[in-house]
């Protein structure tokens, strides 16, 4: 048998992998060949990924956009005619399919169009799960760290050789994308729970990393977003496999009852606990990065460090992990390819250190997620001080969650407040709650809180107040990330 760490060695790990999951997809093309699809928010992140597969499969798409992008150039300089507004007129002759971003209205002149000519319409989820069924599709999904995890293990496929197509809610630094095409058979997709859009995949390979309380102005409570889960489980292809969490009550539900009903799906578990199926131990925490050995089923397969902050990022490493050897890569390779993964877009990531201040953006919208980051902050820099800058996303979660919320900025020094992000609120839901109820719940709970409304006026209290030795991260889901870059470029100029 060839040695670990040679050519050869390398060259079987290709071959194995490729064997199982790599081939050509010619199925797939042979079913969309020369059908027509037009796109209305053709330049959204999943939206670009989906219309380039297509296209890869021998499609043809044309489509629209509010704006122009850099998704919206590339999509024309592969082919795609791609219009810039949205007008009736822009819905070609001919179109078989017409497929629709979350944001687009029942009101769209290019929507009713086609609604009136019998066009079938897919919303953005179902032409995935479409799209998933000419592929062996992994689907991650979970209330938290279902970019990072996807990312994550894409990166790690390409790295092995495995030829992989991939559709991701953030973009990946390292593959200079969010989502890409691939000839091999394998495809990754983010998956979410909104509107149960991911009870329309049908992956080989399913992964639940955790399930909370969010997303309660689609759900009625926890025990109907459990339900969910449980359906997207058991959509996961028979002889496939559910990567889950054993560590998350939620997720224990719906593991026992996979059992209890016999399913033809296997079940395997990630997580700290020598009980999983993976596990980690001997951790060495160093420089605020964890080092750690991977078990499975008992059996020690090495040792690995991951290059991302946070005990979260240890969970996700051991999904990446399962889902990568249960796909068929070597464990050895695996392991050994871990920390080469830097991390995603707006996730605890480096803006700049300048003069002594370090900046951070993170995408931290939810209680739990913003105690991890700033944990994983506290960690990995050890600043002076944190001054988070957070953006509630959503008038309804926040009000939700406010309890939860006014607790989770415990590890933060100042955290300031600016408006609510508003993104499919209803404006009853706008008079129900507002940032400086938030900011007066946390101060309440002992956090130092401060209620600034415009990015121009925390931009200028930061400039007056944060010291050299100190950090500054903005987070949230919304557009929090324009604070960072303005006040980074007071840095840099002259102050």
């Amino acid at each position: 048998m060839n040695q670990p760490g040679t050519e050869a060695y390398e060259a079987d790990c290709r071959t194995r992998s490729n064997n199982k999951w790599a081939a050509v997809n010619t199925v797939g093309r042979l079913e969309l060949a020369g059908k027509k699809f037009h796109f209305i928010g053709a330049g959204g992140v999943g939206m670009s990924g989906l219309a380039q597969l297509l296209m890869k499969n021998h499609a043809v798409v044309a489509g629209s956009d509010q704006m122009p992008s850099e998704a919206t150039e590339n999509l024309r300089r592969m082919g795609a005619d791609i219009r810039i507004g949205h007008n009736a007129w822009n819905l070609g002759m001919g179109t078989n399919a017409v497929v629709v971003s979350a944001a687009i209205r029942e009101d769209n002149p290019e929507l009713k169009l086609a609604r009136e000519q019998g066009c079938k319409v897919y919303k953005y989820a179902e032409m995935l799960g479409e799209l998933m069924n000419h592929y062996e599709g992994v689907a991650v999904s979970g209330t938290h760290g279902k970019s990072t995890t996807s990312g994550w293990l894409t990166y790690l496929l390409k790295k092995a050789g495995m030829d992989t197509s991939f559709i991701i809610g953030a973009g990946v630094h390292q593959l200079n994308s969010s989502s890409g095409v691939a000839d091999g058979r394998c495809f990754v997709a983010e998956a979410c729970e909104y509107d149960r859009s991911f009870l329309n995949l049908k992956p080989t390979i399913g992964c639940i990393l955790n399930i909370e309380q969010d997303h309660l102005d689609y759900y009625k409570d926890e025990d109907e977003i459990v339900e969910a889960f449980r359906n997207f489980a058991l959509g996961t292809k028979p002889g496939g496999v559910v990567i889950a969490n054993g560590q998350d009550a939620n997720v224990a539900k719906i593991i026992a009852d996979l059992h209890r009903r016999g399913s033809t799906v296997q079940c395997e578990t990630f997580g700290l606990d020598e009980s999983c199926n993976f596990y980690a131990k001997n951790f060495v925490l160093k420089d605020g990065l964890y080092s750690f050995d991977v078990y499975q089923d008992g059996t020690l397969l090495g040792p690995t460090r991951i290059s991302l902050p946070g005990r979260h990022n240890v969970f996700n490493a051991l999904a990446v992990v399962a889902m990568a050897i249960n796909i068929g890569l070597e464990p050895e390779r695996v392991l050994r390819l871990l920390p080469d993964f830097t991390g995603m877009d707006r996730r605890l990531m480096l803006k700049a250190q300048v003069g002594g201040i370090t900046v951070l953006d993170d995408y931290a919208h939810h209680p739990t997620e913003i105690r991890a980051s700033l944990a994983a902050i506290r960690q990995r820099y050890q600043p002076q001080r944190i001054w988070c800058i957070f953006q509630p996303h959503q008038y309804s979660r926040t009000r939700f969650l406010l309890d939860d919320f006014a607790e989770s900025f415990k590890l933060a020094d100042i955290t300031i407040v600016p408006e609510i992000y508003f993104v499919r609120d209803s404006e009853s839901a706008r008079k129900e709650v507002n940032a400086q109820i938030l900011v007066e719940r946390m101060r309440a709970n002992g956090t130092q809180a401060l209620f600034i409304e415009s990015f121009e006026a925390i931009c200028d209290y930061l400039k007056s107040n944060v010291s050299p030795g100190e950090m500054v991260v903005t987070m949230g889901a919304g557009d929090i990330w324009k604070v960072a870059d303005v006040y980074i470029q007071w840095l840099g100029g002259d102050r």
